[in-house]
């Protein structure tokens, strides 16, 4: 039993050794095989348990599916700052849609990676799966703003308030800072890109 056990270890060490530098090229592979739409209508399809056995794969599906939750929170942030300027009701639902869908996502890779912690892994992968479950918090955060911001344009046309031309004037420029810095701070992790983050 000893033998088969300490066998059975060596083999998934030397699969994880071959498979890790085309762990992209599988994942693409995955990407292609399941439609995005339906991968994306289902969140829990996104993170398949059997993953768990190759902790690394598993973290870098993580990371896949944050940078899609990144993309939707920086979505809703951005629509919620056009809101500002647009009382469109269409665009209201939108950034609640994408409200609602990045909890789910917070809620879905949040019970993943809590569960993959527990499973012996490799410190770099214990390190990326704790600073992913800090991230997918902040990127949740983002879309609640976002829904704030909806709501206090929603508040301020019900009530007729409207910004004077100076204030309006430095909305506008802080608008443009809040996107630049979520812009950079999207490309900072799609890239894993320290630099650009500081």
């Amino acid at each position: 039993a000893a033998t088969i056990a300490v066998a059975h270890s060596l083999f998934n060490i030397v699969c994880t050794a071959i498979l890790m530098p085309a762990s992209g090229l599988l994942e693409k592979l995955s990407i292609a095989v399941v439609p995005d739409q339906a991968v994306k209508e289902d969140t829990d399809s996104m993170l398949d348990e059997r993953l768990m056995t190759t902790p690394a794969i598993a973290v870098e599906r993580c990371r896949v599916v944050a940078l899609d939750m990144a993309k939707e929170a920086a979505e809703a942030l951005n629509l919620s700052i056009d809101s500002l300027s647009s009382a469109n009701p269409a665009l209201g639902e939108r950034i609640r849609k994408l409200e609602d869908s990045t909890d789910r996502y917070e809620d879905h890779l949040g019970t993943y990676l809590l569960t993959l912690a527990r499973r012996p892994m490799a410190a770099s992968d214990s390190d990326e799966s704790g600073r992913l479950l800090h991230l997918i918090s902040d990127f949740e955060r983002i879309s609640d703003h976002a829904v704030n911001l909806l709501d206090s344009v929603k508040e301020m046309n019900e009530k007729k308030m409207s910004f004077s031309p100076a204030a309006a004037g430095e909305l506008h420029v802080f608008s443009l800072a809040v996107r630049d810095i979520v812009e950079r701070s999207f490309d900072s992790f799609l890239r894993d890109d320290v630099e650009l983050a500081k």
